[in-house]
């Protein structure tokens, strides 16, 4: 099925909806989801962003533009899945707790907003990866009609050029609690030290980034063709200073590459059944 027959499906979702709150995060996903939800609802529309220690500042505020610029009614909330100590203590279905938190506070926004449902931007390709948060989203009934409709990241990518909406090249972002070991805790100062250490490769050049906390150890992922850019020592010795400055002992490049999910490569040695337990 092609890309446009399935923005035609889209929007027949959304029209069926009537009204949504949208869950948005400023990333090319929820922003495509919101640009076709505003166009085709207009009005019946609210997207609300989560202020929360596990996404950079940043995103929080270009969350807040991309919202005006669409001329959609936007919201901003604290979530607080700080106070769930099964979100804090990091298991492998760590993102159930933290969407769980989230969704009952999308719920009840819904409901004083007489808004019929709740929308996320998950997407087709989201199925290929460990996504335990999409559990949560199934016990709070949040649909996700870019999946429904099949579109793929890269559809999105394509038509959100097209829109000329200017998250269309946007480096994925997961939140920042992906950076750490399952079974580490976690703690808003290790969070704020890996959003930092990411901005800054940001700042060096690096579009596509992602900073593993290990202790003392930052584990670098980047695309495999940037590794190069690390050969140049005032390159590496600007980099290793800095991630010093923030706290890391030991600075490492990972010569895989950037992947998403890399902490998921430790669960295979889980049963089938006790992964497929934490996304039921």
């Amino acid at each position: 099925m092609n890309r446009y027959r399935k923005l035609e499906i889209l929007k027949e979702i959304l029209r069926e909806t009537e009204s949504a709150l949208i869950a948005y995060s400023g990333g090319v996903d929820s922003t495509f989801l919101l640009k076709i939800a505003r166009d085709t609802l207009g009005s019946d529309v609210l997207a609300v962003t989560a202020d929360s220690p596990t996404y950079p500042s940043q995103e929080i505020q270009e969350a807040k533009a991309l919202a005006r610029k669409l001329s959609v009614r936007h919201l901003t909330i604290e979530t607080e899945e700080f106070a769930d100590s099964n979100f804090i203590s990091n298991p492998p279905d760590r993102c159930y707790y933290c969407k769980k938190e989230l969704f009952s506070k999308l719920r009840k926004i819904a409901r004083e907003n007489h808004l019929n449902h709740i929308l996320d931007g998950s997407n087709l390709d989201d199925e290929k990866d460990f996504r335990p948060g999409m559990r949560a989203a199934r016990e709070f009934g949040v649909r996700s009609p870019l999946r429904e409709a099949g579109f793929t990241k890269e559809d999105i990518r394509q038509l959100s050029k097209e829109l000329d909406l200017a998250t269309w090249n946007k480096p994925a972002l997961a939140c920042l609690a992906s950076r750490f070991p399952y079974g580490k805790p976690l703690t808003k100062q290790d969070l704020g030290r890996v959003g930092k250490a990411e901005k800054l490769l940001r700042d060096m050049g690096i579009g596509q980034i992602r900073v593993r906390h290990h202790g003392h150890i930052a584990r670098i992922e980047v695309p495999r063709g940037e590794i190069n850019r690390f050969l140049s020592d005032s390159f590496r010795k600007k980099l290793v200073d800095k991630l010093k400055e923030l706290g890391y002992t030991y600075v490492t490049l990972d010569l895989e590459g950037y992947r998403t999910g890399s902490m998921n490569e430790v669960l295979p040695h889980l049963s089938p059944s006790a992964r497929k337990s934490m996304i039921k």
